[in-house]
């Protein structure tokens, strides 16, 4: 959906691609997603899975725990990515997760992590995304430091759940895949959109054409609730509450683009 002489295309939860209704569609965990749409510039899952470990989501190690017992769950306090696309996190050396992997029972033992990524700003159905991955978890030689071992996730398997859609990713996607450029500053710079420059975000509903109809009401609200390479999704509440993604004129690099690009973007608005 686009509006003549504008550079950016926007694309919601309840328009379709030639700009007619159509059915939403809510996750499990009640987030809005796209439905009907044709996107052409998107993160592919790989993509959107290896920003969510690369980034500042939350995360919990899930271990099996002994003669069946259920699993024991453990806080990475880091996690990073091998050029092999091997998960490695930092536990405290004393961990029976680290035991575990230590003295590892017949068979190997296979560990899922889990990453939960939350909107840093307020907003209706504010967990964005989840993502799984799961496979033999071993520990990395070398001595402990600082009272901590390195354990490592070789991922065979891996899920994503979140505003784009369900997706398995296979690993060797996983590998190749880099997380996005702005993964590190977007929860800081969505929320400086939504402190200081909430009057602009909100002009963004002047692009959503008849859309917008269901915004006039008293109390609604435009909230930024992502940013990446592509584009920023704001998140519309009133009589209605969904997503619409604002597409950039190119895919950003730096944050210099990224500037460029959002003055493109609340200037089409302003026109």
């Amino acid at each position: 959906m686009s509006r003549s002489g504008n550079t950016t295309r926007i694309t919601d939860s309840s328009l379709d691609a030639h700009g007619t209704d159509s059915t939403e569609v809510r996750s499990a965990h009640g987030q809005p997603r796209p439905s009907g749409l044709e996107i052409d510039r998107m993160p592919s899952a790989a993509e959107r899975t290896r920003t969510l470990v690369q980034g500042t989501c939350s995360s919990v190690l899930l271990v099996p725990g002994p003669d069946g017992a259920g699993p024991g769950q453990y806080t990475p306090a880091t996690r990073t990515v091998g050029p092999d696309g091997g998960v490695l996190l930092v536990l405290p050396a004393g961990s029976p997760a680290v035991r575990a992997a230590t003295r590892p029972p017949e068979g190997g033992l296979t560990a899922v992590l889990e990453l939960t990524d939350v909107a840093p700003v307020s907003v209706p159905h504010r967990i964005r995304g989840r993502a799984w991955l799961s496979g033999p978890l071993t520990v990395e030689p070398g001595p402990s430091e600082d009272g901590r071992r390195v354990v490592r996730l070789t991922v065979d398997e891996a899920f994503v759940d979140d505003l784009w859609g369900a997706d398995e990713v296979a690993p060797e996607d996983f590998a190749a895949a880099v997380p996005d450029p702005l993964t590190e500053h977007e929860a800081e710079l969505l929320q400086h959109l939504h402190s200081a420059h909430s009057a602009e975000v909100g002009t963004l509903r002047g692009l959503l054409g008849e859309r917008s109809g269901a915004l006039t009401a008293a109390g609604t609200a435009a909230v930024p609730v992502g940013l990446d390479r592509y584009g920023l999704r704001v998140r519309f509440t009133g009589v209605q509450c969904f997503d619409a993604r604002f597409d950039f004129p190119e895919p950003v690099r730096s944050m210099s683009e990224l500037r460029r690009a959002m003055h493109t973007l609340f200037d089409a608005a302003s026109r």
